[in-house]
């Protein structure tokens, strides 16, 4: 099915809203306990029990939409009604805070797997359709992979070593712009292996 156009702003929202509105939360509620049940929930886990529906919902409307979800959306999805989930569940922010480090090793080890087999995985994981060539697409993916590995990394050693809130503002922002970063800086690949749109039709 062919992906349907909607509002950007309006796809964006349905995109981010949900991450925005966990801060937003998060920042209103971490100092609070609610019982539950008879069981007390520190904020954070309020929160993330709040957070796992508006996903779903967000990423159901975004589908409703446009008829089409990436592959990066639809794990990104599983995995945070997984360990959203099993955080609510047993009252332990760990399984939460460790889902960045399961996405970003997921995409990695999916890219790996195609580079071992001399493929790129990348335009079609990211729903991408960048005018590279095909050795382009290696060498953004062997780094994309690299990136990725860091990332998992690096979000391992702030959540274990770091307090939650500044967990919550790296998760927030800091994943968010080193992405952002990380292909604001490939443009020497962009530059060394474009092509035009008729030479990659051709």
């Amino acid at each position: 099915m062919a992906e349907k156009t909607i509002n950007p702003l309006l796809k964006s929202g349905l995109e981010y809203g949900p991450i925005v509105a966990f801060f937003a939360a998060y920042i209103l509620l971490k100092d609070r306990v609610f019982t539950f049940g008879g069981t007390e929930y520190e904020g954070f886990i309020a929160v993330t029990a709040g957070f796992v529906p508006l996903m779903i919902l967000s990423t159901l409307a975004l589908w409703r939409l446009t008829g089409h979800l990436s592959k990066m959306q639809v794990v990104t999805l599983v995995l945070v009604v997984v360990f959203g989930g099993l955080s609510v569940w047993l009252n332990d922010p760990r399984f939460f805070k460790m889902k960045p480090t399961l996405i970003y090793l997921f995409f990695a080890g999916a890219l790996g797997f195609g580079l071992l087999r001399g493929h790129s995985y990348l335009e079609s994981l990211m729903d991408a359709h960048l005018p590279l060539s095909k050795e382009g697409w290696l060498v953004l993916t062997r780094r994309l992979v690299v990136f990725f590995l860091g990332l998992a990394v690096l979000n391992e050693f702030i959540w274990r070593t770091q307090s939650e809130e500044a967990w919550v503002y790296f998760k927030t922002f800091g994943l968010t712009a080193a992405v952002f970063l990380f292909f604001m800086s490939q443009g020497s690949v962009f530059r060394k292996y474009g092509v035009s749109k008729e030479d990659d039709e051709g």
